[in-house]
């Protein structure tokens, strides 16, 4: 008879097709089934914390939601920085886990359930009659809140026979929100009053309006109305004419597209939610730049948006557009008016930098022009993602994968390949991250190889220290000895997982990276470029950093 186990995998199958993992005493059972009773692929990984961060980028890649597993205690505990990462970024994931015995914990168990709810993690725990049942819950509450829930099985429980697995109903998700009521409807009227009487409109996306599908009925707003575009790092590409699109916004955005942004006088901004790096710390706007926030939060979340619109941004553009044609309004002619090719253009750095190594800016801008152009960027966190941001441009925000952002965490690169990889199985995937965080995941540099192989990039910015502590901590006259790691042979570390490895010293050491990117992906290896980058040059985004904390 089927098993309490069976009953999850099953049912889980049903609705993921992807699971992340790594296999223990708590979570055997259920793999077991996974393995032999449902058609969903299962990628092992070599740490939990990369289960989660895998299960995680598969999302943010594919918008199709996926499940990770660990066993109970460590290895569920190992899970936790990755968990609150994919809390605090909106991220539906399912993680499966084992628990302590019904009968009582046993002398290594936790408190599972309280250390899950502590960074935002509701836990749905499996019985021997509503496995199934609970899977689901587990599963819509996910896709509902936009968060990671637990699905606990306990040890006692796991391997129970449980009778057949029943037709459990299909989760229910929300319709998107669309705003009602009469304030709701006098607000969007008015808004689209301020728009057609803008001169100088500018339109900026987030992540939220790519989840919303919102591109197009933004696109037939930017027309409707004339208005210059931006989005945030992870909206890049929301935005259909690209012309007319200043691309990222904040620390890594060019400095001539950020004073352009500075001269509009209605800003509306759909999906975003306005952290500080957006808003330049509070300089994004002038003081007299009128900002409306559109969002599905129940309010405005930065202090200097002074109207806010809560709804759905593709049901709330597509109403301003139909606001602005019984209007009769017409474009504002500012986006035809200003060259902004010039705005966007990026410093090509200075080739060596003072101190004898690279110039990462130099580096960046070269590998920028080498990369295949169907990409996917993965970025672990670190001083360094400036330079991915400003000179890797992607076709779409499901092609900027930044996990570890969200919870200002390093460490969760390489786990992001594979999530990435099976997400966008034609696509190149390129990893960019730091020696600090690349080390502190290298277990799953495996992982990135086995799983990625011919069509996986990595690029180390290797300038043996932790650079954001340097730059914020060293320069106010802190000791720096803990700052600093001894040099690292990536390219060593590479080689020994089956992958090939490159030191690039000077510029002309990626010209490997160009004849890669002309071998079919089936005939080449997966490849390392260790980049031996100054630490001295450091990256706008920082600057800003260091001014505000100064």
């Amino acid at each position: 008879m089927p098993t309490v186990s069976a009953h999850v995998a099953v049912t889980l199958a049903r609705h993921i097709d992807h699971v992340f993992g790594v296999m223990g005493n708590g979570n055997a059972y259920f793999l077991d089934a996974l393995e032999r009773q449902t058609p969903t692929r299962y990628t092992p990984v070599r740490h939990e914390a990369g289960a989660v961060v895998a299960a995680d980028a598969f999302f943010r890649a594919s918008n199709r939601i996926a499940a990770a597993t660990a066993t109970y205690g460590a290895g569920f505990t190992n899970t936790l920085t990755a968990l609150a990462e994919a809390v605090q970024a909106h991220v539906p994931l399912v993680l499966v886990v084992g628990d302590e015995p019904t009968s009582g914990p046993r002398p290594w168990d936790v408190d599972q359930i309280a250390m899950a709810s502590a960074v935002g993690a509701r836990t749905y725990t499996v019985g021997r009659a509503d496995a199934a049942a609970t899977t689901v819950i587990a599963i819509e509450h996910a896709l509902t809140y936009r968060v990671p829930t637990v699905l606990a099985i306990p040890y006692d429980v796991a391997r129970l026979d449980a009778g057949p697995v029943p037709e459990a109903p299909e989760p229910r998700i929300p319709a998107p929100l669309t705003p009602a009521g009469a304030f709701a409807v006098a607000s969007i009227a008015s808004l689209a009053r301020d728009l057609a009487g803008a001169q100088r409109p500018f339109l900026l996306a987030g992540r939220g309006a790519w989840l919303a599908d919102a591109g197009e009925a933004l696109g037939a707003l930017a027309d409707a109305t004339g208005a210059i575009t931006a989005s945030t790092a992870l909206g890049r590409g929301v935005f259909p004419a690209a012309e007319f699109d200043l691309g990222v916004t904040g620390g890594f955005g060019a400095d001539g597209a950020m004073a352009l942004v500075r001269e509009a006088d209605v800003a509306v901004v759909f999906g975003a939610s306005l952290n500080q790096f957006t808003m330049r710390f509070g300089d994004l706007f002038s003081p007299g730049t009128r900002v409306v926030q559109v969002d599905v939060a129940p309010t405005a979340t930065h202090p200097h948006v002074g109207g806010f619109v809560r709804g759905d941004a593709a049901v709330v553009a597509s109403a301003l557009v139909a606001e602005l044609d019984m209007l009769g309004a017409m474009p504002s002619g500012w986006r035809e008016s200003v060259d902004l090719a010039p705005l966007r253009e990026r410093e090509p750095g200075d080739g060596i930098a003072a101190d004898g190594r690279l110039d990462p800016r130099s580096v960046a801008h070269r590998i920028g022009e080498l990369l295949p152009e169907d990409r996917v960027v993965v970025s672990d966190g670190g001083h360094f993602i400036g330079w991915a941001n400003m000179y890797w441009p992607v076709a779409s925000p499901d092609r900027m994968i930044m996990v570890g952002t969200a919870y200002q965490s390093i460490g969760l690169g390489w786990p992001s390949v594979p999530g990435a990889a099976l997400a966008q199985p034609e696509a190149t995937v390129v990893l960019t991250t730091g020696d600090g965080g690349g080390l502190m995941a290298l277990a799953d540099l495996e992982s990135a190889v086995r799983v990625a192989r011919g069509r996986g990039i990595a690029v180390v910015w290797n300038d043996a220290a932790y650079s954001a502590e340097v730059n914020l901590y060293g320069l106010k006259g802190l000791a720096d000895d803990p700052m600093r790691i001894p040099q690292v042979d990536f390219a060593g570390l590479a080689a020994a997982v089956g992958a090939e490895g490159v030191v690039v010293r000077e510029l002309a050491d990626l010209d490997r990276l160009a004849s890669w990117a002309a071998t079919p992906a089936d005939q080449r290896p997966y490849l390392l470029l260790d980049c031996r980058i100054s630490g001295d040059v450091i990256a706008p985004y920082q600057q800003e950093i260091i001014r505000v904390n100064s």
